[in-house]
């Protein structure tokens, strides 16, 4: 059943779920966005509007060396899997101890989400089915992003900042979304 907070997905999770699969079995699903943006949320909604399809977490296969730098591991530990209809076995970073420290698991379900900045990056496009962009301007995401995570990581997000930025002018997503989605007042507004 679909929370009031949901409704605002309108018909999209049942969108999603009739496409054709795009990596093996799975129905891969990028949700990508600046930094702050609001994609952990919108991918916890659709994966519970989807009876509980796996999010893949980008903040798990990158670090602090490697911003940008996952889609080797992403492609061997997640991508190949879920193309072969295998679960998908993953090193998971943690930001903390800055070391890769647990491993998750995604099974190569109907739907995948794949979450986080640069998910649809043009190594990634071939594989998905459908690419949702969280229409949130840069600066407006940054500031949500620093009132999370507190003074204390002010330096990281300025580093984080000057990454992103040029990340984006090298390979945009926003050009290629399926659906661009502005979160407003808990509800979500998408425009194809």
């Amino acid at each position: 059943m679909i929370s009031a907070a949901d409704r605002g997905l309108a018909g999209l999770p049942a969108r999603l779920a009739a496409l054709p699969p795009s990596c093996g079995p799975v129905r891969l699903v990028a949700i990508d966005g600046h930094a702050g943006s609001g994609k952990s949320t919108l991918a916890g909604r659709l994966s519970r509007a989807l009876g509980g399809a796996p999010v893949v977490r980008l903040d798990d296969l990158a670090s602090h060396g490697a911003f940008f730098d996952w889609v080797e591991p992403l492609t061997r530990q997640v991508l190949r899997p879920l193309a072969a209809g295998r679960a998908a076995r993953y090193g998971v970073y943690d930001w903390e101890r800055r070391a890769f420290t647990t491993t998750a698991v995604a099974p190569a379900a109907p739907v995948v989400l794949l979450e986080g900045v640069g998910a649809g990056r043009r190594a990634l496009r071939p594989h998905l089915a459908f690419l949702i962009w969280l229409s949130v301007p840069a600066g407006v995401a940054w500031a949500r992003g620093r009132r999370r995570d507190g003074p204390e990581l002010a330096g990281f997000w300025a580093e984080w900042e000057a990454a992103e930025r040029a990340h984006f002018a090298d390979d945009p997503s926003r050009p290629h979304a399926d659906i661009l989605i502005t979160p407003r007042d808990g509800d979500y507004h998408a425009r194809e």
